[in-house]
């Protein structure tokens, strides 16, 4: 009988080494599981304000877009009002009686039409700047939209991760870090794209 109480006295101490050696590897895969997570946190944050700030410049070059458009129509309109004014001189001109009067419309004709050259070159500008800003607006919500992706799946890594800590998964726990690997892939698109 004395040896059994031997015997079962070093099980004891074997097994009580080996639960604390499963309890410092638990802690250690714990430690790694609530850093990977914590990175996976910072990332989306840093990823959801690069979103924010992408959609509000495409929201601004939309803003300035539809401001230039306003402007490129009003001298759209200037342009052909002064073409309607040019074609009204003309015809008075022709009709008028006096040579004076005639050589007085014909001077406000040529004015009408070169001025209305001028109106022309400044409702181009105005409108290559509308193309401009609407490109800039569409590449804007187009880098709005990779950052935005990387947000959502950071966050499905980040409750994979959850999961895995409260199940004690390590097989959800490395599913969460290819899931916000996923993630990175975006994010580093929207650096790239932007």
């Amino acid at each position: 009988m004395p040896e059994e109480g031997i015997e079962t006295q070093e099980l004891k101490e074997k097994l009580d080494e080996l639960g604390e050696r499963a309890e410092r590897g638990s802690a250690r895969w714990l430690l790694w599981l609530s850093l990977s997570t914590a990175i996976l946190a910072v990332l989306a944050a840093v990823a959801s304000l690069e979103s924010g700030g992408w959609a509000n410049d495409a929201l601004v070059n939309k803003n300035d877009a539809v401001l230039h458009q306003s402007k490129a129509d009003d001298e759209w309109a200037h342009y052909q009002a002064m073409g309607i004014k040019a074609v009204i001189y003309a015809t008075q001109a022709e009709s008028a009686s006096a040579a004076e009067v005639a050589e007085r419309w014909r001077r406000e004709a040529d004015r009408e039409k070169n001025s209305q050259k001028d109106k022309k070159d400044e409702a181009e500008k105005e409108q290559a700047i509308v193309d401009e800003k609407n490109e800039a607006s569409a590449h804007a919500l187009h880098v709005h939209h990779e950052f935005a992706k990387s947000v959502t799946i950071f966050q499905v890594a980040i409750a994979l991760s959850a999961i895995g800590a409260l199940t004690r998964s390590r097989a959800m726990w490395w599913l969460s870090l290819a899931v916000g690997a996923a993630g990175a892939a975006f994010f580093a698109l929207g650096f790239l794209q932007g």
